[in-house]
Protein backbone atom coordinates (compact mmCIF):
# COMPACT_ATOMS: atom_id res chain seq x y z
CA UNK A 1 0.00 0.00 0.00
CA UNK A 2 1.17 3.60 -1.02
CA UNK A 3 0.86 6.31 1.67
CA UNK A 4 0.10 10.03 1.24
CA UNK A 5 3.79 10.55 1.38
CA UNK A 6 4.34 8.87 -1.14
CA UNK A 7 6.05 5.79 0.63
CA UNK A 8 5.47 1.79 0.43
CA UNK A 9 3.91 1.24 4.19
CA UNK A 10 2.94 -2.69 5.10
CA UNK A 11 -0.04 -3.08 6.79
CA UNK A 12 1.13 -4.75 10.27
CA UNK A 13 -1.02 -7.44 11.53
CA UNK A 14 -0.61 -7.54 15.30
CA UNK A 15 -0.79 -11.09 17.00
CA UNK A 16 -1.01 -12.08 20.28
CA UNK A 17 1.44 -14.96 21.32
CA UNK A 18 1.08 -17.17 24.95
CA UNK A 19 2.72 -20.01 23.65
CA UNK A 20 4.70 -22.66 25.26
CA UNK A 21 7.79 -23.39 23.41
CA UNK A 22 10.04 -26.91 23.66
CA UNK A 23 13.78 -26.07 23.81
CA UNK A 24 15.85 -28.29 22.14
CA UNK A 25 16.18 -30.16 25.74
CA UNK A 26 12.61 -30.32 26.02
CA UNK A 27 12.61 -27.66 28.62
CA UNK A 28 9.38 -26.57 28.30
CA UNK A 29 8.54 -22.16 28.54
CA UNK A 30 5.78 -20.23 27.88
CA UNK A 31 6.63 -17.02 25.32
CA UNK A 32 4.16 -14.26 26.19
CA UNK A 33 3.26 -10.65 24.77
CA UNK A 34 1.68 -8.31 26.55
CA UNK A 35 -2.15 -7.99 26.01
CA UNK A 36 -3.38 -4.64 27.17
CA UNK A 37 -6.90 -5.57 27.48
CA UNK A 38 -6.07 -8.57 30.19
CA UNK A 39 -2.50 -8.59 30.34
CA UNK A 40 -2.67 -11.20 33.39
CA UNK A 41 -5.48 -13.60 32.63
CA UNK A 42 -4.42 -17.31 32.29
CA UNK A 43 -6.21 -20.82 32.64
CA UNK A 44 -3.39 -21.47 35.31
CA UNK A 45 -1.15 -18.78 36.78
CA UNK A 46 2.87 -19.18 36.13
CA UNK A 47 4.84 -19.88 38.88
CA UNK A 48 7.33 -17.50 37.59
CA UNK A 49 7.67 -14.71 34.96
CA UNK A 50 10.78 -13.32 33.39
CA UNK A 51 9.74 -10.05 31.98
CA UNK A 52 11.40 -8.03 29.36
CA UNK A 53 9.44 -4.47 29.47
CA UNK A 54 8.32 -2.98 33.19
CA UNK A 55 4.65 -2.88 31.81
CA UNK A 56 4.59 -5.75 32.89
CA UNK A 57 3.69 -6.02 36.77
CA UNK A 58 1.69 -9.15 36.94
CA UNK A 59 0.46 -10.23 40.38
CA UNK A 60 2.70 -13.54 40.85
CA UNK A 61 6.59 -13.60 41.45
CA UNK A 62 8.37 -12.06 38.30
CA UNK A 63 11.38 -10.26 37.67
CA UNK A 64 12.58 -8.07 34.82
CA UNK A 65 15.96 -7.57 32.99
CA UNK A 66 16.62 -4.06 31.50
CA UNK A 67 16.23 -4.86 27.65
CA UNK A 68 15.50 -1.53 25.53
CA UNK A 69 13.06 -2.68 22.74
CA UNK A 70 14.29 -3.37 19.54
CA UNK A 71 17.76 -3.29 21.01
CA UNK A 72 19.90 -6.01 22.82
CA UNK A 73 20.86 -5.60 27.30
CA UNK A 74 23.90 -4.22 28.15
CA UNK A 75 24.97 -6.30 30.69
CA UNK A 76 25.52 -10.13 29.07
CA UNK A 77 26.15 -11.83 32.24
CA UNK A 78 23.49 -10.39 34.51
CA UNK A 79 21.16 -12.37 30.81
CA UNK A 80 22.78 -15.34 31.33
CA UNK A 81 22.19 -15.42 35.01
CA UNK A 82 18.37 -14.15 34.30
CA UNK A 83 17.80 -17.07 31.49
CA UNK A 84 19.79 -19.78 33.51
CA UNK A 85 17.41 -19.56 36.64
CA UNK A 86 14.38 -19.81 34.28
CA UNK A 87 15.55 -22.72 32.86
CA UNK A 88 16.42 -24.51 36.53
CA UNK A 89 12.99 -23.27 37.17
CA UNK A 90 11.53 -24.87 34.16
CA UNK A 91 13.50 -27.88 34.74
CA UNK A 92 12.37 -29.02 38.35
CA UNK A 93 8.54 -28.74 36.49
CA UNK A 94 7.78 -24.88 37.62
CA UNK A 95 5.59 -23.08 34.99
CA UNK A 96 7.79 -20.19 33.83
CA UNK A 97 7.18 -17.96 31.43
CA UNK A 98 8.90 -14.91 29.26
CA UNK A 99 7.91 -11.78 27.61
CA UNK A 100 8.18 -8.28 26.20
CA UNK A 101 5.74 -6.18 24.99
CA UNK A 102 4.88 -7.74 21.15
CA UNK A 103 6.59 -10.99 21.96
CA UNK A 104 9.12 -10.68 18.97
CA UNK A 105 12.34 -8.90 19.16
CA UNK A 106 13.23 -9.05 23.16
CA UNK A 107 10.93 -12.76 23.52
CA UNK A 108 12.79 -14.38 20.79
CA UNK A 109 15.95 -13.38 21.31
CA UNK A 110 15.57 -14.03 24.75
CA UNK A 111 14.28 -17.96 23.41
CA UNK A 112 17.09 -17.97 20.91
CA UNK A 113 19.20 -17.79 23.79
CA UNK A 114 17.70 -20.42 25.97
CA UNK A 115 18.25 -22.56 23.25
CA UNK A 116 21.80 -22.17 22.97
CA UNK A 117 22.37 -22.44 27.27
CA UNK A 118 20.70 -25.97 25.98
CA UNK A 119 23.39 -26.61 23.84
CA UNK A 120 21.63 -25.85 20.76
CA UNK A 121 24.69 -23.79 18.53
CA UNK A 122 24.34 -20.16 18.50
CA UNK A 123 24.79 -19.95 14.51
CA UNK A 124 21.56 -21.85 14.20
CA UNK A 125 19.86 -20.52 17.22
CA UNK A 126 17.77 -17.45 15.50
CA UNK A 127 16.73 -20.02 12.30
CA UNK A 128 15.36 -22.32 15.42
CA UNK A 129 13.27 -19.85 17.23
CA UNK A 130 11.47 -18.66 13.59
CA UNK A 131 10.78 -22.22 13.32
CA UNK A 132 9.31 -22.99 16.53
CA UNK A 133 7.80 -19.81 18.15
CA UNK A 134 7.71 -17.21 15.79
CA UNK A 135 8.41 -16.59 12.13
CA UNK A 136 8.82 -12.61 13.12
CA UNK A 137 11.06 -13.92 16.04
CA UNK A 138 14.44 -11.53 16.56
CA UNK A 139 14.10 -8.45 14.98
CA UNK A 140 17.41 -6.46 14.57
CA UNK A 141 20.56 -7.42 12.87
CA UNK A 142 21.78 -6.36 16.84
CA UNK A 143 19.76 -8.89 18.55
CA UNK A 144 21.01 -11.80 15.78
CA UNK A 145 24.77 -10.61 16.53
CA UNK A 146 23.94 -10.78 20.39
CA UNK A 147 22.63 -14.18 20.03
CA UNK A 148 25.83 -15.38 18.03
CA UNK A 149 28.36 -13.68 20.40
CA UNK A 150 26.48 -15.54 23.30
CA UNK A 151 29.50 -16.79 25.83
CA UNK A 152 27.69 -19.82 28.32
Amino acid sequence: MTGPDGHRHRQAEGHRHRRVVSLPDGTKITAVSFDAVDPYARDRRPGYGLYLDRRWQPPWPHDHLDWPDFGVPGDQASVLSALRSVLDRARTGEQVEVGCLGGHGRTGTALACLAVLTRHPATDAVAWVRANYCPEAVETAGQEAFITRLRC
